[in-house]
């Protein structure tokens, strides 16, 4: 499917730089509909304190700017961020969304951590899971999903307007791409979303999830479908399927696993919420031993 609109989004990035995480307000350009994608919540491993400074310069736009939030969107379930989806919702609400398959993140983490029947796995914690295909408007702007799997089970593209924002799914062309290790992680499966990606118009605009700034070069989001079919270093238009898994799995082998991944799954899972407080009202948040090895 390809987007036939003609609509230029305005978009602003927010980085993250202890993250390395963009999340991005992207607005109609002709009415002050907006949605955010992929916002970070603050955590400090050591003290297990939660802070909200980098989100709340993103809802200090939207209020100053006199902008409607209209979706909270999710491009998957990460697992080097916390969200604060939940925290945005409170104060501005909107609708809080995710592939519909972060059903099957749930089960699978959900396992891991040894949760309860409390803990639903049928993705209620969000208000909305799209379905490959699905169409939806921010305002009067246009925009579709498209299942993208390989990183994860639950990874959707959002292509808005002119723009495609690709979450983990592909990096900016020097980094090459997400890692396909995870569970429910495939590379072959990964090669192939890519593919899909790489169907839009060569001027779409790709909007990136993460920048980890190679070479100490300056910050980095934005790139092309062209750009990204010419000089991705792991999947241009030359790489073969076979060549791909084979480069994506051997640097696999060489990836640590990532600092945040076990409180982020705990919270994104649950759609930036935190756990049930206990009846002394604190909160947990549980660490596994030997479940990612």
């Amino acid at each position: 499917m390809l987007n036939t609109s003609t609509k230029k989004p305005v978009v602003k990035a927010f980085f993250d730089k202890i993250t390395f995480t963009l999340s991005y307000l992207v607005k109609d350009p002709d009415s002050n509909s907006c949605a955010i994608i992929d916002p970070v919540l603050d955590f400090e491993y050591a003290s297990g304190s939660l802070s909200y400074e980098g989100v709340n310069k993103i809802i200090s736009y939207i209020e100053e700017n006199d902008l409607s939030l209209e979706w909270i969107i999710e491009t998957h379930v990460h697992a080097d961020h916390l969200s604060s989806a939940a925290y945005v919702k409170e104060k501005l609400g909107g609708k809080s969304a995710i592939a519909r398959q972060v059903q099957d993140v749930q089960e699978v983490f959900g396992g891991i951590f040894d949760e309860n029947s409390s803990f639903l796995r049928d993705g209620s914690q969000f208000d909305h899971l799209f379905e490959d295909g699905e169409r939806y408007m921010i305002g009067g702007l246009e925009a579709y999903v498209m299942h993208t799997p390989g990183h994860t089970p639950a990874c959707m593209t959002h292509v808005i307007g002119d723009c495609v924002f690709v979450g983990d799914t592909v990096f900016m062309p020097d980094s090459g791409t997400s890692r396909a290790d995870f569970p429910g992680a495939d590379a072959s499966i990964l090669y192939h979303s890519i593919q899909k990606i790489f169907t839009l118009p060569d001027e779409t605009r790709v909007f990136v999830c993460h920048d980890y700034q190679p070479n100490g070069r300056e910050l980095e989001f934005e790139t092309t479908i062209k750009e990204q079919k010419s000089r991705n270093t792991f999947i241009n238009s030359d790489v073969t399927l076979e060549e791909f898994v084979a480069k994506r799995e051997a640097r696999d082998a060489t990836l640590a696993v990532p600092r945040l991944i076990l409180p982020s799954l705990q919270v994104n899972m649950r759609a930036g919420s935190l756990p049930i407080a206990n009846t002394q009202g604190k909160i947990f948040l549980k660490l596994p031993v030997n479940a990612f090895k």
